[in-house]
């Protein structure tokens, strides 16, 4: 199995959580976004990260590669089998990944990216707005959903992986939940960052 991707985007993340959690192993290779190399192209047309290899099957997407994942290598699973907990699942992997992406990525990008890339200034403004306005609605949310050590049901599942791992991100541009204003989100993030799968994503 080749995962294809950076150690920055909190997608391959995803997909790398999951393949430890299940106790698989992957050769990571790192690309760039938009890699335009005929090998990645071959495996993911679009060019974006993740991508798969396993075997002979190739998938890109980190949503697909999940679901394709859980059906491939049922134990342990990541995805409920109660059909309320599965949409809850599915909801929380999609808000991890478009709203919620969508602000800690204009902090990442300006923060981190555009100096690791030296791709120009930071746009300052947006990354304030964003902190100021665009995460604390989001936080809110979150907050009001956690009940326990997970987000659905009594296990971890693709869910705790999706929204956590945007957050890697937030804590790398130095900007992670304020603990003293949202307790129960930092210490949810605290535990799942801690799993093993997180801590050894990091590379």
């Amino acid at each position: 199995m080749i995962v294809y991707g950076s150690s920055l985007s909190p997608f391959v993340r995803k997909v790398r959580v999951v393949i430890a959690e299940k106790g698989l192993t992957a050769q990571f290779k790192p690309v760039p976004p938009q890699d335009m190399s005929a090998e990645f192209r071959a495996v993911s047309p679009l060019g974006k990260i993740p991508a798969l290899i396993d075997g002979d099957f190739q998938l890109s997407d980190s949503s697909a590669i999940c679901h394709y994942l859980e059906r491939k290598y049922p134990t342990p699973p990541v995805f409920p089998t109660a059909a309320e907990e599965f949409g809850r699942t599915v909801w929380f992997d999609a808000y991890a990944g478009t709203p919620l992406q969508a602000v800690v990525g204009k902090i990442f990008f300006n923060l981190v990216v555009k100096r690791l890339k030296n791709a120009g200034e930071p746009d300052l403004a947006a990354v304030e707005t964003a902190l100021k306005d665009e995460l604390p609605p989001i936080y809110r949310y979150l907050e009001s959903q956690i009940r326990g050590p997970y987000l659905v049901g009594g296990t971890l599942t693709l869910a705790d992986i999706a929204v956590a791992s945007p957050f890697v991100n937030l804590g790398i541009a130095g900007h992670a939940p304020d603990a003293g204003r949202w307790p129960t989100l930092t210490t949810y993030l605290a535990s799942i960052h801690a799993r093993p799968s997180f801590v050894n994503a990091k590379d």
